[in-house]
């Protein structure tokens, strides 16, 4: 059997746009999600409407996330596993 519920930890969510510095969306930008414990990256290409969304993240892990499209990149964004929140909403400009 697995942990009692009270051990499981809590899964978060990091959502949000890409936009473009009009505030345009960015279809098809790559989104990068960088857990700094393990270094594992995952990616999302983000949809018609600029939007993306990594889910069942680890409430323990500080993660580092940015976006990336025709070889220019956003601001990276650090997520912290201090902060409580289940759900982060984390908006990316990329300047075409």
């Amino acid at each position: 059997m697995g942990p009692p519920l009270a051990a499981q930890q809590t899964q978060r969510v990091v959502q949000g746009k890409i936009t473009d510095k009009s505030d345009a969306p960015i279809k098809g930008a790559t989104v990068y999600l960088k857990d700094d414990h393990t270094l594992a990256v995952k990616s999302y290409i983000a949809g018609d409407d600029g939007s993306y969304r990594f889910g069942q993240l680890a409430q323990s892990a500080d993660y580092e996330v940015w976006a990336e499209l025709n070889g220019k990149k956003s601001a990276v964004k650090n997520i912290s596993s201090f902060d409580a929140r289940p759900v982060f909403n984390i908006n990316l400009k990329i300047d075409k």
